[in-house]
């Protein structure tokens, strides 16, 4: 399939919650052959569906050599004390803030045969899982930062070349 354009803050496919995949089709396939060439690139911890325009429950995953995607994720698990750690959004590009994560997460799911997938990490694969299941309930990470945080954020949004 093919890398696909990533959906920029202010495209409202980015705040609505994805709907559950009901069954896996060609179509299906394809949104994952896409999820999956559109993380390879460098840089890339994560894409959810709707980034590139598609209103469905999965996502892709390049964290650490560690290639992946999960249909219909759903967090099942966070653990540890929740600690600020950088995080950056491909939706939101040139914006880095300090975003409340779990040290730990696990993500239950499905592949593309239907068969159940849990990923679970530490670190960035943590942040990752979190990040990417927010995106797919319509949740953008600015949306976790705190009030100073996020004006700062939002002030740099309307200034930057891309919104």
């Amino acid at each position: 399939m093919a890398e696909r354009e990533i959906r920029l803050f202010g495209d409202p496919v980015l705040k609505t919650a994805c709907d559950p995949v009901a069954e896996v089709t060609d179509k299906v396939r394809g949104l994952v052959e896409d999820l999956l060439d559109s993380v390879a690139l460098p840089g890339r911890a994560g894409v959810a569906a709707n980034q590139i325009g598609v209103g469905l429950r999965a996502f892709s995953y390049n964290v650490d050599g560690q290639i992946g995607y999960v249909i219909n994720p759903v967090l099942v698990e966070v653990s540890g004390e929740p600690e600020l750690v950088d995080e950056g959004c491909l939706s939101v590009p040139g914006l880095w803030y300090p975003t409340k994560r779990y040290p730990f997460a696990r993500v239950t799911g499905i592949d593309v045969d239907g068969e159940p997938v849990e990923v679970s990490g530490t670190g960035v694969l943590a942040q990752a899982l979190q990040h990417e299941t927010d995106h797919l309930d319509g949740m953008l990470y600015l949306d976790r930062l705190d009030k100073d945080n996020r004006r700062a954020a939002m002030k740099q949004v309307r200034e930057s070349s891309w919104f």
